[in-house]
């Protein structure tokens, strides 16, 4: 098992290190309008933001080829973004839109572009890591040589989904890397106050699973490690568990201040070695001008602004297609034997057609 790693020397050019840092910008300045629309009402349900865990983010989705296969937790906008999910369909999401990426029906927590094999967004902790398991073994059965990354909080460790899915993930030698973000606290509770074993990539030894922790803020070092682990997943179908060490500037959600378990002081510290400028520092280092620098920031500033249009000018779902997917086409016949069973005898969707007036 490793310790807390190094970054290795960069293996990753300056062309590519450009576009990821442009991803990174794009997350962050997402995020922040994100926030702002949320407060404006124009953002229904839950919201929560990633600001802070860019290189985290980025770096373990760029070590992903296309056929991977990707899920992941609740906050979830980077990820979305950084797999190729544009803001435009992400942000008419968060607004309920039909032209969201799941057509307005799963808000912030249930992004997803399965042509794209982004399966979500799941909005329940620990929910996405049986899904992701069972996406590894049909991965195995249909004989393709490609893997999953299921994301996850590091709360989630703490759930029986976590052990199941681990065990048979290991039983069955599943193509599969659980990457945990670890930002230091499961809603407003310290990893030290919840985990009776902190250091959470050690929980892999229980299932013989090889388990490592990087730093999550160096771009460099979060790439290295989740490449090499999803190698080991496609060519040799063994899983493993990659814990990244990260923060998030926000509170849990977009309703939490942040401010009740921890002080404005450790904030401020971590925000000093935030990840965004490392890789500015990097691509300056590496002979990239202010002014390019400077462009870039502003075109994310001009893609967020155009998704927030976007968002504004895609209407919203019809209401007689509320529960439309809800089940299978020609399903019918299976569900008739509950109709009896339905609450207050009520055998068919119905709406006041005064609702939403």
């Amino acid at each position: 098992m490793a310790t807390l790693a190094l970054a290795p020397e960069p293996a990753i050019d300056t062309d590519v290190r450009r576009r990821l840092y442009e991803t990174m910008v794009l997350s962050r300045v997402f995020e922040t309008e994100a926030e702002r629309q949320y407060k404006a009402a124009r953002i229904g349900g839950y919201c929560h933001l990633s600001s802070g865990q860019e290189a985290a983010t980025i770096g373990t989705v760029h070590a992903m080829q296309d056929e991977d296969l990707l899920v992941t937790g609740y906050r979830s906008h980077g990820f979305a973004l950084a797999r190729g999910v544009s803001p435009e369909a992400v942000m008419a999401e968060l607004f309920g839109r039909v032209d969201g990426c799941a057509h307005g029906r799963g808000g912030s927590m249930h992004l997803l572009d399965v042509e794209k094999g982004y399966y979500g967004g799941w909005g329940i902790v620990a929910g996405q890591l049986p899904v992701a398991t069972g996406l590894a073994l049909a991965l195995v059965r249909q004989g393709k040589q490609q893997a999953v990354v299921c994301e996850l909080g590091d709360g989630a460790v703490n759930m029986g989904a976590w052990h199941e899915s681990l065990n048979l993930a290991a039983l069955w030698n599943l193509p599969i890397v659980y990457v945990i973000m670890n930002n230091g606290y499961g809603m407003g509770t310290s990893v030290e106050r919840a985990s009776a074993e902190p250091e959470l990539y050690k929980r892999a030894s229980a299932f013989r699973m090889h388990g490592e922790r990087v730093d999550g803020d160096d771009l460099d070092a979060t790439y290295e490690a989740a490449d090499r682990l999803l190698q080991v997943a496609r060519k040799e179908r063994r899983p493993s568990v990659l814990e990244l060490m990260t923060y998030r500037y926000r509170g849990h959600s977009v309703a939490d201040a942040g401010l009740a378990y921890r002080t404005k002081e450790e904030i401020a510290e971590r925000m000093g070695r935030d990840p965004i400028m490392r890789v500015r520092d990097q691509l300056r280092a590496a002979g990239v001008s202010e002014e390019e620098l400077e462009a870039i920031d502003k075109r994310a500033d001009e893609r967020v602004a155009k998704a927030v249009e976007f968002a504004l000018n895609s209407p919203e779902p019809p209401l007689d297609r509320l529960a439309y997917g809800m089940h299978a086409l020609g399903s019918d016949k299976q569900f008739a034997r509950m109709r009896p069973g339905s609450a207050y005898g009520e055998e068919q969707l119905t709406f006041d057609a005064g609702l939403g007036a």
